[in-house]
């Protein structure tokens, strides 16, 4: 009994000179109750030394504190409770009071920060979050080559990315100098290192890291930080605190603008915003990334921090590719999770690396530098075709690249349509058969809603059968330039869809519209389209005059054999070569190609459209057009509808003058007979009416394409023919028991009849190839 009032006493007089001189908010019998249980507690102190974490899992036998703020903390001796973040971190009931509660000296601090991080978050301020965000240590690893171990830094030093990108064991943080004496590497690795890397200690995390200062927040501001896996008390993630809300609405709809990043690229979609092609949501994981990340479909945190942070790097200097050593240093968190974020950061950037989201296209890259790791190269593909879809796969596995400057011209709005004769037309009579053109899509639009109307016509049947009821319930007559300019709105439309509109679906002609699309101004690439392809050949193994006559799939290996009777075997083939080539069965499949496929492919149109290149002495159509890019010939009939419809300024501020034109419809059979002589006569009597007024001198240079003769092409571009679908794209690019694949644009539904389609395709291709 004497020792127990003794120890009462002592508790007492310790209760009495508590720094923080003030009265305890608990009546004078509740402070006798607490200090005789106290005197209990004291009398088992000897079987009460240590007290397990009490988070069931924990392998932690004994804590230590990590906070340290409480004059009395426990450090790794005896608590009440300990508050678990991980395994290896935890902290004292204590230090909870000395911030939590509101006589201590810490609730300033953390009243402080809960401020700023409601103002600017969505998730609980609580007091892990707090200790998770301010107060556990850093944790940083040696750049050695030879040693890589990590290391914890003491409390008051705030981790830098020039940190982490120079640290060295043993190096004195404030003035960047190494300690003298021993090697501080051959200093063993803390025990808790070891545990990061299994399931069990990510799946024991309390709260997911947040990154602070990560490079993602310029491109997120209108998001909630926590949200997309940053930190909201950090000035880089303030979501635009003290604007007014028209401001911030202006702000959310606008895309940011990164310092070093190309205006055109947008990696991510802005709140509320539509869909725009190649972009991501930053606070959702997309389908593909759910099955190849599993583990994070309950909490995405994780991997939206370190996928936001590796996308925004990549998009801020998308000319040199990016490599987890780039990365690393960026990733800017408290605690051991600091150790998994770099960890899985690799996984992640090898698999966006491989689904070509990032390191794609032409790249500076060392010869001696993969993009992928070794588990990646044991594999042998040969690729038949090298147009933009058999390059880009090509590259994409070859994965290697070079610099590239390419000059882009933004090109204007403006459009003249001049008529036969030298008349530039009324620009209010354009806008007015615009608006007729479109009205009558919007009427074809209406119609295939109508779920009765199963049976599918031609567009151009469809779009004269609008265009009849429509004067006859209207009253309307169109004057006979009107009548005019209308044919070359339909010209245009036949541009887009590479065919006659008797030939095209009226129900599916505009079937990748329903995705989202590119964003941005349109530009003209003033070099051509040959300097990309030029460049993505350098360093290909491309073997020219070898055409494919078979492929057999039947065995272990794929035979592929060439005109010459030669032999090439691989474990995997991409086929890139047009649709028109596969509907004539230029190369025979050895099985032959499924029913299912084979009734795909002929479910598409192969488009046909030709174009004319002039350079001429000087530019002697300036004057008139006055800066715009193009201009529009309105045809004299309708049965001239499609021939040299537009030209385009390819050069509009460089030294060449060179227009080119296209012919488009029904245009294409007039000249498909006619040699190149014959086509320059045609467009030079077209251009010499437009310019009447004007000598018009001959070219002293020209090009006609010939794309529906060319043994190898054979048409420009597809297209839905009637009672056809967009599904048939996705048919096409279905793999063949994942040994030969396929790409190119009429494999791609979201961008057919486009280069980029292509190119996208041989990306898309090429990570299905790496990832079997």
């Amino acid at each position: 009994m004497s020792t127990g009032r003794i120890r009462t006493k002592k508790k007492s007089s310790s209760l009495d000179q508590s720094p923080d001189n003030l009265p305890l908010r608990s009546s004078g019998r509740q402070v006798k109750k607490k200090a005789a249980e106290a005197a209990e507690d004291d009398d088992d102190a000897s079987e009460k030394k240590y007290r397990k974490c009490e988070k069931a899992g924990c392998t932690a036998t004994c804590p230590v504190c990590f906070a340290s703020a409480a004059e009395r903390c426990a450090k790794n001796g005896y608590t009440s409770r300990w508050y678990h973040l991980s395994c290896g971190e935890h902290f004292c009931n204590e230090c909870f009071d000395h911030y939590y509660r509101s006589h201590k000296d810490g609730y300033e601090k953390y009243t402080a920060w809960k401020r700023i991080w409601t103002s600017n978050g969505k998730s609980e301020p609580s007091p892990k979050a707090f200790m998770a965000d301010q107060q556990l240590p850093y944790w940083v690893q040696c750049t050695k080559p030879e040693c890589g171990k990590w290391r914890q830094l003491t409390k008051e030093i705030q981790l830098t990315s020039q940190i982490a990108k120079t640290y060295r064991c043993g190096m004195k943080l404030n003035n960047s100098t190494k300690i003298e004496g021993s090697d501080q590497c051959s200093m063993p690795e803390d025990l808790r290192v070891a545990e990061v890397s299994d399931h069990w200690w990510y799946s024991m995390l309390i709260l997911p890291p947040l990154l602070k200062d990560s490079v993602a927040a310029p491109f997120l501001s209108a998001y909630y930080p926590d949200c997309v896996g940053m930190s909201p008390s950090c000035t880089s993630t303030n979501r635009l605190l003290g604007e007014s809300n028209a401001v911030k609405l202006e702000h959310i709809r606008s895309a940011p603008t990164v310092a070093g990043m190309n205006r055109y690229f947008q990696p991510f979609y802005q709140p509320n915003e539509c869909g725009k092609a190649l972009c991501v949501r930053p606070d959702v994981m997309e389908l593909d990334e759910l099955y190849e990340f599993p583990e994070y479909s309950r909490d995405p945190t994780m991997y939206l921090a370190l996928r936001n942070l590796i996308l925004s790097l990549w998009y801020t200097n998308c000319k040199e590719a990016l490599t987890p050593h780039k990365c690393t240093h960026r990733i800017i968190v408290r605690g051991l999770v600091r150790i998994r974020c770099v960890q899985e950061m690799e996984r992640i950037l090898y698999f966006m690396a491989r689904k070509g989201l990032i390191n794609t296209g032409i790249l500076s890259v060392s010869s001696d530098q993969h993009l992928l790791p070794k588990e990646y190269h044991n594999k042998s593909v040969i690729i038949v075709g090298a147009g933009p879809a058999g390059l880009a796969a090509a590259r994409q596995l070859h994965n290697f690249g070079i610099k590239l400057g390419i000059k882009m011209h933004k090109l204007g709005e403006r459009c003249d349509l001049i008529q036969e004769g030298g008349r530039i037309t009324d620009p209010t009579i354009d806008k007015r058969m615009d608006f007729h053109f479109n009205a009558i899509l919007d009427v074809v639009s209406e119609w295939r809603k109508d779920k009765t109307q199963h049976q599918d016509v031609p567009l151009g049947e469809k779009i004269q059968e609008i265009y009849k009821a429509f004067i006859q319930e209207s009253g309307i007559q169109f004057r006979d330039l009107e009548e005019k300019v209308l044919q070359f709105h339909l010209s245009n439309l036949e541009y887009a869809c590479g065919s006659d509109l008797h030939q095209v679906s009226a129900r599916s002609w505009d079937h990748n519209e329903f995705f989202a699309q590119f964003a941005g101004d349109h530009t003209l690439l003033t070099p051509g389209y040959s300097t990309i392809i030029d460049k993505l050949a350098e360093g290909v193994d491309v073997r020219l005059k070898l055409p494919v006559h078979s492929i057999d799939y039947s065995g272990e290996e794929v035979q592929v054999t060439t005109a010459d009777g030669t032999v090439w075997t691989a474990q995997k083939v991409l086929v890139t070569v047009p649709l028109a080539l596969l509907q004539k069965n230029a190369i025979q499949f050895n099985p032959p190609l499924p029913e299912r496929k084979m009734k795909a492919i002929n479910s598409l149109g192969a488009g046909v459209i030709e174009k004319v290149a002039l350079q001429f002495p000087y530019r002697f159509w300036d004057s008139k057009i006055q800066g715009a890019d193009f201009f529009g010939h309105v045809p004299p009939s309708s049965s001239k509808r499609g021939l040299f419809s537009v030209f385009y300024d390819m050069d509009p501020q460089g030294k060449y003058s060179v227009l080119m034109s296209v012919v488009t419809g029904d245009a294409v059979t007039t000249i498909k007979n006619l040699d190149d002589k014959q086509v320059l006569q045609l467009c030079m009597t077209v251009l010499r009416e437009l310019f009447k007024e004007q000598d018009v001198p001959d070219p002293v240079k020209y090009f006609v394409t010939r794309w529906n003769k060319d043994p190898w092409i054979q048409m420009a571009y597809s297209f839905v023919k009637t009672g056809g679908s967009g599904e048939a794209y996705d048919v096409i690019a279905e793999d063949l028991q994942g040994t030969i694949f396929f790409a190119g644009e009429a494999t791609n539904r979201h961008f057919p009849q486009t280069v980029t389609g292509a190119y996208l395709s041989g990306v898309r291709e090429a990570s299905k190839i790496a990832a079997f």
